[in-house]
């Protein structure tokens, strides 16, 4: 654990270097999917910034409709997800509408790299110690975080672990079927696994329970698995398979109606 690093005197927060590090690593993974699919490469750096400004100002006005810390808006914490996602994908819909590519393919190139950067960030979380750890515990690998940002001596279960493992997974998962499913089913796949994720960690981490013994992120789970779910069921009932049939076609099917507009 190393909240902060000190670099030719100037102390910089592990957080903020992973944050960063998944913002670029994600960068990475779109400009290698919009090459497969024949589009502009550097257009990926346009969709990173997109996300970025929109996941800042949506993950910080998150954490301050949920705690009411107006204050927090103007310092390096507060920072919510879920919040991060909404205006994430706020930013990448504004963009995609300039560029003139709002389809399902696009989805379906941002959903990996947002599981990327999940499982970076919570890296970031475990290093600086933030408060995202779990319940009191004493199993074999559970931990203590006296010198966290958001300290604790007692042993807990290391969730940022755990999460970093679990959508790691899911990452890998997601970018061996890019070209497996119909456009927009890949994104589907990706808010069933994230919320299934997400709503099984929070029984072992400290947040409060908000309805029926669950906590606000589980409910928000449970919307993304419903959300999930239903998209497969109706792309099954109205093309017959979520597959696409001729893998030899797949980057075809991919790439329909993805005609982005000319360049500015």
């Amino acid at each position: 654990m190393q909240p902060e690093i000190d670099v030719f005197g100037i102390s910089i927060k592990t957080f903020g270097v992973m944050f960063a590090l998944g913002f670029l690593a994600a960068g990475l993974v779109i400009a290698r999917r919009l090459k497969e699919l024949g589009r502009p490469v550097d257009y990926a750096y346009e969709i990173v910034f997109a996300a970025l400004v929109g996941g800042v100002v949506g993950a910080k006005l998150y954490f301050v409709i949920q705690h009411g810390e107006a204050g927090s808006l103007f310092t390096g914490t507060g920072l919510v997800w879920y919040g991060g996602v909404i205006g994430g994908a706020i930013g990448v819909i504004a963009w995609a509408k300039w560029r003139g590519m709002l389809n399902l393919t696009l989805l379906d190139i941002c959903c990996i790299s947002l599981a990327l950067g999940y499982a970076i960030g919570r890296i970031g979380c475990q290093l600086s110690g933030d408060g995202d750890y779990g319940i009191r515990w004493d199993g074999p690998w559970a931990m203590s975080y006296p010198h966290g940002s958001v300290p604790t001596i007692h042993t807990v279960h290391p969730t940022p672990i755990y999460e970093t493992i679990a959508v790691g997974l899911v990452t890998w998962w997601l970018w061996r079927n890019r070209d497996a499913f119909r456009p927009g089913v890949l994104f589907a796949w990706y808010l069933l696994l994230s919320g299934l994720e997400r709503f099984l960690v929070e029984f072992i981490r400290r947040n409060t329970d908000v309805v029926a013994g669950l906590t606000a992120p589980q409910l928000e789970s449970l919307g993304l698995m419903l959300a999930g779910v239903v998209w497969l069921l109706v792309v099954r009932r109205r093309r017959g398979s979520i597959r696409i049939p001729d893998s030899g076609s797949s980057r075809g099917d991919q790439t329909a109606g993805f005609r982005p507009a000319a360049r500015a």
